[in-house]
C-alpha cells in the first residue's frame, strides 16, 4: 500500500470516528431533550393541581419481598414512575437493622443511604409508615409504654430524612371506652417526644376502632396536640371483620366519604388506595373523594398506595396515579 492510499484510509477512519462521536453526542442530546419534554409535560399536568403526589412503598411490597427491588432504591423507582415524594414502610428496613451486630450503626447506614438517594433523584421524603413496633392503643400501659419507646427511633429517623410525620397503628381493643383511654395515653406520650423533633404523629384508619372515625376523632381531639393528627386512607374503613380478625372478610364498615371528611381537618397526609379500578367495579368514586379533599383546603401530598393482583405493581401504580390525577383535573374543570 502506498503513502497516498494509507493517508486516504486514515482520513476515512477519522471521518467515520467523527460521525460516530457526533452521532452519539446527538443521540444523548436528543434523549435528554425528550426526557425534558416528558418531564415538562408531566409538570404541566400537575402544576395546576392543589396537591403533590407521593408513592407509598407498600405499593411495591411484592417486588421488595421477592428480592426484585432493593428497598434502598425506593427513591430511584419512585422517580422513574413520576412521583415527587415517597412514603417509607419501616418493616422493609427493620429486620436488617435489628439483626445487625450494632443496630444503631446499621440504622445510620440505612438512613444515610436513603437520604443520599432521595437527594440524588430529587425526591421529597414525606413520612414513614411504622409497623411492628407495638400498639399505641394496647390496653396494657406497660405494652403501650414499650411501644412508645420503640417508635422513638423512627421519629428520629423521620427527622433525619426530612419527613414531616410518622404513621402509627392504634388497633388496641374493640372495647370503646378502654380503647379511648388507651389511645389517648399512647398518642400523647409519643406526640410529646415527637414535638421535640418537630415531627407529626399520624393515626391512619387502619382497622377496628381506628376505622370508626367518630371515635377516632374524639380521641384525637382530646389529645389536643398540634403534632397529633391523621392520615386518612380512602380504602381502610372496615370496623369489624369476620371472627374479630384484624384482616380478612369485612362485616361492617364506616362510610368512606364521611370518614375522610371528618379526618381532613387534622390531616397531614392522604392515602389514595384502591384494590381495583372502574372496569373491575371499583368501590371508591375518586372524583367524589377528590372533591371532598379539595373542599377541605388540604394542599399536601396524596400518597398512591396500590394493592391488587389485577395488574403488575408498576402498572397498577400508574393506573391509580392516573385515576387520581384525572379525577382532580375533572373537578378543577367543572
Amino acid at each position: 500500500m502506498n503513502f497516498t492510499s494509507s493517508k486516504t484510509h486514515v482520513l476515512l477512519a477519522l471521518c467515520a470516528l467523527f460521525f460516530v462521536v457526533t452521532g452519539c453526542k446527538q443521540n444523548r442530546e436528543n434523549k435528554a431533550e425528550n426526557e425534558m419534554i416528558v418531564q415538562k409535560e408531566s409538570n404541566e399536568n400537575t402544576d395546576s393541581l392543589f396537591f403533590e403526589l407521593s408513592l407509598a412503598q407498600w405499593s411495591l411490597h411484592k417486588a421488595i419481598q421477592s428480592g426484585k427491588l432493593d428497598p434502598l432504591d425506593f427513591a430511584e423507582k419512585a422517580s422513574e414512575l413520576g412521583f415527587s415524594g415517597i412514603e417509607y414502610v419501616s418493616t422493609f428496613y427493620s429486620e436488617r437493622i435489628n439483626e445487625a451486630e450494632d443496630p444503631e450503626a446499621e440504622m445510620k447506614i440505612v438512613l444515610d443511604s436513603l437520604k443520599s438517594k432521595s437527594e440524588k433523584f430529587n425526591i421529597r421524603n414525606v413520612l414513614i409508615m411504622v409497623d411492628g413496633e407495638g400498639d399505641l392503643a394496647d390496653p396494657s400501659e406497660e405494652v403501650r409504654n414499650k411501644a412508645v419507646e420503640n417508635h422513638k427511633k423512627w421519629v428520629d429517623a423521620a427527622e433525619f430524612l426530612g419527613c414531616h410525620s410518622i404513621r402509627v397503628n392504634t388497633f388496641g381493643t374493640n372495647d370503646p371506652q378502654e380503647w379511648h383511654n388507651a389511645v389517648i395515653d399512647g398518642l400523647t406520650k409519643l406526640s410529646e417526644y415527637a414535638a421535640t423533633k418537630k415531627i407529626n404523629i399520624l393515626v391512619e384508619n387502619h382497622g377496628w376502632l381506628s376505622s370508626d372515625i367518630t371515635k377516632l376523632m374524639a380521641a384525637i381531639n382530646e389529645v389536643n396536640m398540634e403534632n397529633c393528627g391523621t392520615l386518612p386512607d380512602t380504602g381502610n374503613f372496615c370496623t369489624k371483620r369476620k371472627d374479630g380478625q384484624k384482616w380478612g372478610e369485612c362485616e361492617e364498615h364506616f362510610d368512606p366519604y364521611k370518614g375522610v371528611k371528618l379526618m381532613l381537618p387534622k390531616a397531614e397526609g392522604v392515602s389514595a388506595k384502591s384494590e381495583d379500578f372502574p372496569d373491575a367495579g371499583m368501590e371508591i368514586d375518586y372524583e367524589k373523594m377528590m372533591q371532598i379533599v379539595k373542599d377541605s383546603g388540604y394542599e399536601g401530598f396524596i400518597g398512591i398506595e396500590y394493592e391488587s393482583d389485577k395488574y403488575p405493581e408498576d402498572e397498577g401504580i400508574l393506573h391509580l396515579k392516573n385515576l387520581v390525577l384525572k379525577s382532580a383535573e375533572n373537578i378543577a374543570n367543572n
